[in-house]
């Protein structure tokens, strides 16, 4: 670990850096990737500050500690930072990372076997309980859809189509219009 230090009116004693750098160490054993740490040294007539700064999962966390004695601010500074990262560590390791944004990873999930010969990625079943995971499409209400009548909305149908949602001009309800087998319309006024 790359440690650097910033003395702006005072110096670390070397045996004290020793110790605070062991401490460094230990905590950066829970982080991965680079690991560089800042540690500045301040002085404010009786008081003594010690700022450590860490980079972790592309969050900057900084311990500081503020004391007469510089051993005791350093201690606190360092055991602000273990506690930041403790917290962001069980965050980042506890938070569901899913390709589903909206939608939790269930517990059991079960990839599907893949097709060598398609050369494509074939999407893995979840699997909860025997049961398939259904997946909710989110519908755009800002598309800048005009309210329409019955009949606009009768002639904005296709011949594929058997519903649509639409909202009502006269009431300003959300209005579903389905097409029967005989070929009529049924009406649904929320």
């Amino acid at each position: 670990m790359k440690i650097s230090y910033t003395g702006r009116h005072e110096e670390f004693p070397p045996k004290q850096r020793a110790k605070l750098e062991a401490k460094i160490q230990k905590l950066s054993k829970l982080v991965k990737g680079d690991k560089e740490a800042h540690v500045i040294l301040s002085q404010e007539r009786f008081l003594r500050k010690v700022e450590i700064t860490m980079h972790a999962w592309d969050h900057a966390l900084v311990g500081v500690g503020t004391d007469r004695d510089l051993v005791t601010a350093a201690d606190a500074a360092v055991e602000r930072l273990e506690k930041q990262l403790l917290k962001l560590r069980a965050k980042f390791r506890d938070t569901n990372r899913y390709k589903g944004k909206g939608v939790s990873a269930p517990q059991a999930a079960e990839p599907a076997a893949s097709s060598s010969k398609s050369g494509k990625k074939a999407a893995s079943v979840l699997a909860v309980e025997g049961k398939k995971h259904k997946k909710v499409f989110r519908v755009n209400h800002s598309d800048g859809s005009k309210p329409m009548t019955v009949e606009e909305a009768m002639l904005e149908m296709d011949a594929s189509q058997d519903y649509m949602v639409y909202r009502d001009a006269s009431t300003d309800r959300v209005t579903v219009l389905m097409r029967r087998a005989d070929g009529h319309f049924d009406l649904i006024e929320s």
